[in-house]
């Protein structure tokens, strides 16, 4: 009895075991759910990572013949297109604004440096044929000169040794630097000479000694045949570069021109070519890209046109008048000097008439061919009739002193009567060196205008010219996805 109270029932056995299997089920569930959970876990980690690049695919898509085959394929064709149109935009608008940018720099030099430059060398050349005309004029006076020519003889040695300082620290760009810088050596040792030769002269001179006189030819020897041919080629080489740079100006940027439009020609072509395939009329970007430019070319002609113009008038109406002016002036001063010399010398060999008269032929011819667009003709006009009064007082001065009368011919050479020669000198300088500011004055405008007319082209060239490949890149772009 108590033995089968002991036992349990079969019931009670069928019971535990089902309770001990779900409870087995129940940890084998949580330990898959917990394993799975892991598992995702792991899973979402690894999907969070960026896969590696696939280095083969990479480098199939770049092997070249791939790449040729994708250039021959119709958006290949169309980007490589779109690609050469951009950069052969930007290559000609760089050119371009390169090429004025390097216009405007020697158009600055030239009125900073090169014009002022030449304008010295005159005055160089000025100053040291009114010295010599002076030194002349002083000594018909006997003993003491006037003290108004003695000034100027001082004036004019005084700014020829100035004008000297001025070249020896100029530093040109020219071809003829050595020769320069060797005339202007020359000059600056031979003028001592002169002016030792001048003062040697004076001393004599008031003293009375006759021996003045030689001293004197002997100074203006020198003058007219060491130191005045220095300085007129000194002149002239300073003349020569501002008119080659003048004309290098006026030369048309024929590298730039072209290429932009070459450039205009194939942006235009391409947009025909791409309307017929696409057979759509209008693409805006390329319209657009087109007209920029269009501008481009439109702009840098008619700027360098206006330009162009602008230093044409400055050469004609300005430095190539003026350059014959300045011969005028120093003519007019080595014939007033061998008129001097004469009457010092109270020469009858005639050389000094032979050099007076071969002067004012040269100087008429000067006057007669002074171009008709010039400006100061009315100057020029006064400066023919002050020449014909001066050559009509040259012959009465001859006259008196082919009869004897040195002093009368003195007093007609040096007198202050409008009938006389120093008036009728004075009259035509003075002609002559207005007419000469005018001059100077109109090409030195003409070149600053020459300078203006290229204003803000350099920047906007390029600006147009990345304008345009940007339009190209926005008309194509359509294209090209429409193969996508």
């Amino acid at each position: 009895m108590t033995e089968m109270k002991n036992r349990d029932s079969p019931a009670d056995i069928v019971t535990v075991r089902t309770r001990a299997s779900l409870l087995s089920r129940t940890q084998r569930g949580r330990s898959r759910a917990a394993t799975l959970g892991q598992g995702s876990r792991r899973a979402g980690s690894a999907a969070d990572r960026p896969a590696a690049p696939d280095v083969k695919a990479i480098r199939e898509q770049l092997r070249p013949g791939r790449l040729g085959e994708f250039v021959k394929s119709p958006p290949g064709r169309l980007l490589t297109a779109a690609l050469v149109l951009a950069g052969l935009s930007v290559g000609a608008a760089t050119v371009t604004s390169v090429t004025v940018s390097d216009r405007q720099q020697a158009l600055s030099i030239l009125l900073e440096d090169t014009e002022p430059d030449a304008n010295s060398a005159n005055h160089l050349y000025m100053s040291l044929s009114i010295a010599d005309a002076a030194a002349s004029t002083a000594f018909l006076a006997g003993g003491l000169e006037p003290p108004a020519v003695r000034d100027r003889y001082t004036q004019s040695v005084g700014e020829a040794a100035a004008e000297l300082v001025t070249q020896s620290g100029h530093l040109p760009a020219a071809v003829s630097d050595d020769a320069d810088r060797a005339l202007r050596t020359g000059i600056a040792t031979s003028l001592p000479v002169y002016s030792g030769l001048i003062e040697t002269a004076r001393v004599n001179n008031r003293n009375g000694f006759p021996v003045g006189a030689a001293y004197l030819s002997e100074a203006s020897n020198h003058m007219q045949t060491a130191i005045l041919p220095m300085a007129e080629e000194l002149a002239n080489h300073r003349f020569d570069a501002v008119i080659e740079a003048q004309h290098r100006h006026v030369i048309p940027p024929w590298l730039a021109i072209g290429l932009l439009m070459c450039a205009l020609g194939a942006l235009m072509w391409a947009q025909a070519e791409l309307a017929k395939r696409s057979r759509r009329v209008f693409n805006i970007g390329l319209i657009v890209g087109t007209g920029a430019l269009a501008l481009t070319v439109l702009w840098t002609v008619s700027a360098g046109s206006w330009s162009a113009i602008a230093m044409l008038t400055g050469r004609d109406s300005g430095a190539v008048p003026a350059a014959r002016l300045a011969e005028a002036r120093i003519l007019v001063q080595q014939a007033r000097a061998a008129e001097m010399v004469k009457l010092v010398r109270r020469d009858a060999s005639g050389d000094y008439d032979r050099t007076f008269d071969t002067d004012i032929a040269r100087l008429r011819q000067l006057l007669d061919g002074y171009p008709a667009k010039a400006p100061a003709r009315g100057e020029v006009a006064d400066g023919r009739a002050a020449l014909d009064r001066w050559v009509s007082a040259h012959r009465r001065m001859n006259e008196r002193l082919a009869a004897g009368d040195y002093w009368g011919a003195s007093g007609i050479a040096t007198g202050i009567s409008a009938a006389d020669s120093a008036a009728q000198v004075t009259s035509l300088d003075r002609a002559l060196d207005t007419a000469s500011t005018a001059t100077r004055s109109t090409m030195r405008t003409n070149i600053s205008r020459a300078i203006e007319a290229l204003t803000f082209l350099s920047g906007g060239a390029l600006a147009l010219g990345l304008v345009t490949a940007a339009c190209i890149a926005l008309g194509v772009w359509p294209r090209l996805r429409e193969y996508r």
